[in-house]
């Protein structure tokens, strides 16, 4: 499974037509990132949050496909449907992500087991379940982040 590299990174610019619209580059794929209008966005593209349950979703759902193809399981189908909220755990809030996956096909409830496993393996499930080290610098003044 492909992740962001060094030499080709996931680019944010701002929109500049509403207050938070951001533009996200990934590659040669272009979308607009936006907070909802209860939060004083536009709703004209996903949340941040929403980006990162999708991001989740999909490596949730293709984990699942290449296991299920390599094991040559009866899997006809994938659906994965995510919530984030937070939660109060011994006295202190935490981020909660609930992940309920939908499996079609003739399994049996060995291989959903199995399945589930796979599932809580995926790269981004265990990116976000690690300690996770983010470095941020300062692009020169007057300079794009990247070029």
């Amino acid at each position: 499974m492909a992740q962001g590299r060094r030499d080709n990174p996931v680019v944010v610019t701002e929109h500049g037509r509403r207050p938070y619209q951001q533009n996200v580059h990934i590659g040669k794929h272009h979308l607009i990132a936006d907070e909802p209008t209860d939060l004083g966005g536009t709703d004209a593209g996903p949340a941040p949050f929403d980006l990162l349950l999708a991001s989740l979703g999909a490596c949730t759902s293709i984990t699942l496909r290449m296991y299920a193809d390599r094991k040559r399981l009866p899997l006809t189908g994938i659906s994965v449907a995510l919530a984030h909220d937070n939660v109060e755990v011994e006295g202190r809030k935490v981020d909660r992500v609930s992940r309920t996956i939908a499996l079609q096909g003739e399994l049996t409830t060995e291989q959903r087991d199995s399945l589930l496993t796979i599932a809580n393996k995926c790269p981004m499930y265990r990116t976000l379940q690690s300690a996770i080290v983010i470095e941020s610098a300062l692009a020169d003044a007057g300079s794009p982040a990247v070029e």
